[in-house]
């Protein structure tokens, strides 16, 4: 429990003053953001705007993550290293995009071939590396079953699982991507997942398989491997990113970009991966999905009838050019947002409970 606040607090203050430091020297060195001509012409003020934000909670959360076990004498697990390894090698892709944009002055960074390319290989490497190293009872960080509260049916294999992890990393990674258009926007509703994820960890580790022998009903244990190193990394990022957040909030000081984005989405997909929580985050990022779909739909309805569905997708800009203010749409998709991690976690104790 130590951990988990050290963590928190530590991530939380390190953005609140590391954040102002990293707006001063982007905008000296004059990365500011490139904004779209197509998108919503009240976005036109946010030209120049330090961009590649997501440096600050990226370094925060790992340093977070150290020194919280540190300062409490605990061993770092691989379950915690795996999670923060796909991080910030997805913050690492997105940072290359955010970095080419703002030196070739152009909405597109990374050739789509190229980006991909490196989210793969972030992604398989973490896929791959996650069914390695097994401990004394022989669980590995990950599972090659799949999962909704926990592991469920039969196995489906190495093979088959990466392509899996794969698909949920970018899933995840894009759909933050997708959702980070509006100020505040993409970080609160994550801080809100993270919290969550903090709670799932805590509460398997409390009712860990591991400590099946002190359990009134061991038959109601979860099977993670380190599901109290997970709910440190989580405690990590939502500080962090809570901190990013008082620089975040509109009017936005810095953007997260890419780097952040790509980032966060990554980290989502890593803490349902290795809590065995995976079609558990569908519902947990919510509003992730629902954006997400909105492009889908969007772009399906296009090139099937030739007419669009919404104004513009992503979903929040359909809102603002029906005449929404910017907060407004931010405030209302949070209170979405907050309502998806409200059903995920009731699902999530209603699958434990029926258990008992």
């Amino acid at each position: 429990m130590r951990q988990i606040l050290f963590a928190g607090a530590i991530g939380l203050f390190l953005t609140l003053v590391g954040t102002p430091l990293l707006i001063k020297l982007l905008a000296r060195k004059g990365y500011g953001q490139f904004i779209r001509d197509d998108g919503p012409r009240t976005h036109g003020s946010k030209k120049g705007t330090p961009t590649m934000g997501g440096i600050a909670f990226i370094l925060a959360t790992i340093i977070a993550y150290l020194l919280a076990k540190i300062i409490t004498g605990e061993d770092i697990r691989y379950s915690g290293v795996l999670v923060l390894f796909l991080m910030a090698g997805m913050g690492l892709v997105g940072f290359l995009d955010d970095y080419i944009k703002i030196v070739k002055q152009r909405s597109l960074g990374l050739r789509a071939k190229a980006k991909m390319a490196g989210q793969l290989i972030v992604g398989i490497a973490f896929a791959v590396l996650s069914l390695q190293f097994p401990n004394s009872a022989g669980n590995t960080p990950a599972s090659d079953r799949l999962s909704f509260v926990e592991d469920f049916g039969w196995s489906i294999g190495p093979v088959l699982f990466c392509v899996w992890a794969l698909f949920m990393i970018l899933a995840m990674s894009n759909g933050v991507n997708l959702t980070d258009g509006l100020d505040g926007l993409a970080t609160g509703a994550s801080v809100m997942v993270f919290g969550a994820y903090t709670f799932i960890g805590l509460w398997q580790f409390q009712e860990s398989c591991a400590n099946a022998d002190n359990l009134t009903n061991p038959g109601a244990c979860f099977e993670v491997r380190d599901p109290l190193d997970l709910a440190v990394v989580a405690a990590a990022l939502m500080g962090a990113c809570f901190g990013f957040l008082w620089w975040n909030t509109s009017p936005a000081k810095i953007f997260m970009g890419d780097t952040g984005s790509l980032a966060l989405g990554g980290a989502l997909a890593g803490l349902a991966i290795l809590s065995r929580t995976e079609f558990l985050l569908a519902i947990l990022g919510g509003l992730f999905v629902m954006i997400t779909m909105s492009v889908v739909i969007q772009v399906g309805s296009f090139k099937m009838t030739g007419k669009r569905v919404f104004r513009m997708a992503p979903l929040q800009h359909h809102f603002e050019l029906k005449g929404w203010s910017e907060v407004l749409v931010v405030v209302r998709f949070w209170i979405i947002q907050g309502m998806c991690v409200i059903v995920g976690l009731g699902l999530f104790y209603a699958g434990w409970a029926a258990k008992k």
